[in-house]
């Protein structure tokens, strides 16, 4: 049996399709590239965006068709959406045979022969955070942790693989509801985390990337001992396989000094930090329910510069929050110049039920507003880092080569950003649509990789292809090479820059 799994939304949901791939994998189903192959069709979703919620639901009630068409075939919605919505789905989508949250994934295969043997839904999602505070142990049991099956044909790329180290949330930022979908935040043991890291390491994984909803705040307290992200970063340091480690999303109050300096000191760790500020005026901080002003970011971004040589940091913002004024905008503007940000993933607000924001604050911003102040932020932010990726030219990096180029494979111009809608002032999205913020930027990707080839005297033959890797700070590097270099490191001498990326070409310096 086949199955095809379509995944939207964040790292989380991304590695949470892994999982549940090897799950199924490791009970004798095959995962196959197209739905018209397959006779499972898993849709894992996200519940960050109105739009996102509705495109899934749209695609369901289409996908009736296809299940019509191949008797004994299954739906599944699992992740955030399943959570959240719950036997709603059934009622919107009645095609839909299974419905399981992120907490219950390792339920999946069980809920899929058993809606397979009974021709009955199956649903199996977590304990409402909010209803069940009278018995909170039951209800954070109820959003389980589990040792997970990891196998390397369930990874896009081999050598590169995510790891939870936490699950959960406990900020209750106003705007989100991820503390409800992914339950009280819950840190990994230490032993199991690293066991895990070790057979990832095993299967050909030299980048670790270590995810939480709040990755910083990891705290494992066993007896006497308290164990944190900065302990954790120097035991993986130890595994000679692993070549890179970074960590995401940061929460800026728990960004410590001892943890600066070692993302400085460790061998593994690279000098790149996302850590969303979501607006820079301390009004709508406060509103928001984030607990730091303006100042206290700055002060961080300080910190991360004089501590971290060569650092670069990413931020996520909301445009068009409850309330907010054009200078309220505007000092997020301000922040975006100060902050010199190596990219941010700009959001339009979109009021989701059962959160905070929802029940005190009116959605008052209108549509057309809200466009604009996220087109102008997208601006000075592709602005801001094109002039951070000038420091690179005539400089040599040193990249993890990742494969083929977005080019090279024929996708579609505009690529999804991390977070379903959002849009991303970011090295992988469209670069052509990017440039044009930009004024006085017009040559495009293309014609900065072929003059980099004349520069160097590529050949054109057939085996010479537009590759692409990352540099320890998390820029995308274009150069022509050959497909059989991914997965290895490879130095690249720059010569052109762009807002989104660095083009250049091999060399043995």
């Amino acid at each position: 049996m086949n199955f095809y799994i379509e995944t939207v939304g964040c790292q989380m949901n991304t590695l949470d399709s892994e999982l549940a791939a090897a799950e199924l994998i490791n009970a004798g189903w095959t995962q196959v590239e197209s739905r018209k192959d397959a006779q499972l069709a898993i849709f894992n979703t996200c519940s960050v965006r109105e739009h996102a919620e509705e495109k899934i639901y749209s695609a369901l009630g289409r996908l009736k068709h296809w299940k019509t068409q191949k008797p004994g075939s299954l739906i599944v919605v699992m992740g955030c959406m399943a959570q959240k919505d719950k036997e709603l789905i059934f009622r919107r989508a009645p095609c839909v045979d299974v419905v399981v949250g992120p907490g219950q994934i390792d339920q999946l295969v069980a809920l899929v022969e058993r809606a397979a043997a009974t021709n009955n839904p199956q649903i199996a999602v977590s304990l409402d955070r909010f209803q069940r505070r009278d018995d909170p142990k039951a209800m954070k049991e109820s959003f389980r942790q589990y040792d997970p099956i990891r196998m390397a044909q369930t990874r896009p790329r081999v050598f590169q693989a995510m790891t939870r180290i936490m699950f959960g949330c406990n900020k209750f930022c106003s705007y989100c509801v991820v503390p409800s979908v992914r339950g009280p935040e819950q840190s990994r043991a230490p032993k199991d985390i690293l066991r895990e890291i070790r057979t990832l390491a095993d299967q050909g994984a030299k980048e670790i990337v270590l995810l939480g909803q709040t990755v910083n705040s990891y705290r494992y307290v066993e007896g006497e001992k308290v164990t944190r992200l900065v302990d954790l970063l120097v035991e993986i340091d130890k595994i000679p396989e692993v070549k890179r480690v970074r960590f995401v999303s940061a929460y800026p109050t728990d960004m410590t000094d001892d943890l600066l300096q070692a993302v400085r000191d460790l061998r593994t760790s690279t000098p790149y930090l996302h850590v969303p500020a979501q607006h820079g005026a301390n009004s709508m901080l406060q509103r928001m329910r984030r607990h730091y002003t303006v100042e206290q970011y700055k002060d961080l971004v300080e910190r991360i510069y004089a501590t971290i040589p060569g650092a670069s940091i990413t931020s996520d913002f909301i445009v068009g929050f409850s309330g907010e004024t054009e200078e309220e905008f505007q000092q997020t503007v301000d922040l975006v110049r100060f902050a010199r940000f190596k990219n941010s993933y700009i959001f339009k607000y979109s009021e989701r039920p059962g959160n905070e924001a929802s029940r005190k604050f009116p959605d008052d911003i209108p549509e057309e507003v809200k466009k604009r102040r996220n087109n102008e932020l997208l601006a000075v932010q592709n602005q801001v880092s094109y002039q951070g990726n000038q420091q690179f030219l005539g400089k040599t990096v040193e990249i993890l080569v990742e494969g083929p180029s977005k080019r090279e494979m024929k996708s579609v111009a505009q690529e999804e950003t991390l977070y379903e809608e959002g849009q991303v002032a970011d090295q992988t999205v469209d670069t052509m649509g990017a440039l044009a913020h930009v004024p006085n930027i017009t040559t495009s990707l293309e014609e900065m990789t072929a003059s980099a080839a004349r520069v160097s005297g590529a050949s054109t033959q057939a085996q010479t292809v537009q590759m692409t890797g990352r540099t320890p700070c998390d820029r995308i590097v274009v150069f022509n090479g050959s497909r059989d270099m991914a997965g290895s490191f490879r130095r690249i001498k720059i010569s052109h820059v762009g807002p989104m990326f660095l083009a250049g070409d091999l060399t043995e310096e």
